[in-house]
């Protein structure tokens, strides 16, 4: 998930030139919109599902203005990493792909990967003996306790440890996170090796205080994971596998619902009729395309091979795809990202609307250019039913907005680094809650779309000490603006 990018002179034209006085203040955007038409493609303008040009913003947590947004939307970023929790441990490296919960008491709930590259027993995240994973693991999650209408940080702790590249994940109907490593290492005759087998997935409960068993579940496979959705009314949990140039999307279908340690079915997506289809190239936006699901035979082969469960879905007839990163249930589908796809290799946007045991595969977006998408990652549903792609390209970085006509636009624009976005979510505060004034933050709101958060992280550095040198550090931004007035 994670690249090297090298944009900084450009990311610093175009700062300056976004905090330029009048009409040139939205002289890159507009650019911006002016290459997607020139490319084919419509933008989706003001009001049109769009928000406007992009303007820096100044940090309400400091006054630094750290991204740039569409005129009339506010943020605050939190939680850095190496900075110190409620929980005495520090905030690990790389915040990456993270979900939130409306909890009982009225709160939100953030729980948040770290995809920590480091090596064996060089991590950043806590360990603790009888619940950590492997004692050589690194990554993990932490869990942020948010003010829904303050948009402040309560408390935050360390909520799984023992796991390694904790990269994206998923939320679940049963109120939890589950969190995947996005490799295959594992034990091996070598100076530092790890202890365990990697390569899986782990449910996080959203309700819980503190570290929880970090328990694998093989049977959703042993690849370099992704992302993850469920279907709610199925219980049927799907997977992306982030394995540049062949990946596949995969379903798991859980012997008990919500009970994922107990077992269940793995498969793999194919295109009826089509055996082997190859989805990277050539596909024409639109088109559906009808699906199977092929089984695969042994989920969690042995040994650290990449590429073990994928050659099983490939023989028995699998879709393949580039690398599919981000994915995100919503409007009764689930939409996914191939990062590389497509013909300019800029990626593509697809939806998978399942019918009976098959269902469609179709295309709703593919970028003909950087310029327009560059390498969409981690990607959410919007209240509105609209699509946010955090981007994870070269140079500069955007959050674009896609409806699901197929038009695109620009939202925000991280002005301080290159590093990644990852794990946008959105959020809507429970009126109720604002009235019984939460801890004394009593702050009357005007109407649903002031109720409306999204939340999303600035990856930072990946490996290395922590905390991490100034300005690559990991943050947490919750932001909210006149939803109503574009797509989102």
């Amino acid at each position: 998930m994670t690249m090297t990018h090298s944009g900084g002179q450009r990311r610093q034209f175009l700062k300056s030139a976004l905090g330029a006085t009048g009409a040139l203040a939205g002289v890159p955007a507009l650019s911006s919109l002016n290459r997607l038409v020139s490319n084919g493609r419509p933008p989706a303008g003001q009001g049109h599902g769009g928000y406007g040009p992009l303007f820096p913003a100044a940090d309400l947590r400091d006054g630094v203005e750290r991204i740039a947004l569409p005129e009339g939307f506010h943020y605050r970023s939190f939680s850095p990493a190496g900075s110190f929790m409620s929980d005495g441990n520090r905030v690990p490296l790389a915040h990456d792909g993270m979900g939130v919960f409306n909890m009982q008491d009225g709160h939100f709930r953030l729980v948040r990967n770290h995809e920590d590259r480091n090596a064996p027993g060089a991590g950043t995240t806590a360990l603790q003996a009888n619940r950590s994973y492997d004692m050589k693991g690194g990554g993990g999650t932490t869990t942020v306790v948010v003010n829904p209408f303050t948009r402040q940080v309560e408390s935050e702790f360390v909520s799984l440890s023992g796991t390694t590249v904790n990269c994206a994940g998923g939320v679940t109907p049963w109120g939890s996170w589950i969190t995947c490593e996005e490799t295959n290492v594992g034990p091996a005759i070598v100076a530092n090796p790890w202890l365990k087998q990697h390569g899986y997935c782990f449910d996080v409960p959203a309700s819980a205080n503190g570290q929880v068993e970090a328990v694998a579940v093989p049977d959703m496979g042993r690849f370099a994971h992704e992302a993850v959705a469920v279907d709610p009314l199925t219980g049927i949990v799907y997977e992306t596998e982030d394995l540049n140039p062949n990946s596949g999307l995969y379903r798991f279908t859980p012997s008990v619902a919500g009970q994922l340690a107990k077992g269940g079915r793995l498969q793999i997506l194919g295109v009826k009729g089509r055996p082997t289809y190859d989805a990277r190239t050539n596909q024409t936006v639109g088109v559906a395309l009808e699906t199977v699901w092929f089984d695969i035979a042994n989920p969690n082969p042995a040994g650290t091979a990449s590429n073990a469960v994928w050659l099983q879905g490939r023989a028995a007839g699998g879709c393949r795809f580039s690398r599919l990163e981000g994915c995100w249930w919503g409007n009764g589908a689930l939409y996914f990202n191939d990062t590389n796809g497509g013909n300019a290799g800029a990626g593509q946007v697809w939806e998978y609307r399942p019918d009976s045991d098959g269902g469609t595969l179709t295309l709703i977006f593919e970028s003909p250019n950087a310029a327009v998408l560059d390498a969409p990652d981690n990607l959410t549903v919007s209240p509105q039913e609209a699509l946010l792609l955090c981007e994870d390209g070269g140079g500069d970085q955007y959050l674009r907005g896609v409806t699901l006509d197929g038009t695109i636009f620009d939202f925000g624009l991280n002005l301080q680094t290159d590093h990644e976005w990852a794990g946008a979510v959105f959020a809507e505060a429970d009126p109720a809650w604002n009235d019984r004034k939460i801890r004394g933050s009593h702050q009357p709101l005007g109407g649903r779309w002031d109720r409306i958060t999204l939340f999303v992280n600035r990856q930072g550095d990946t490996a290395g000490s922590n905390p991490p040198s100034a300005g690559n550090e990991g943050l947490t931004f919750a932001i909210w603006g006149p939803w109503k007035e574009g797509a989102l």
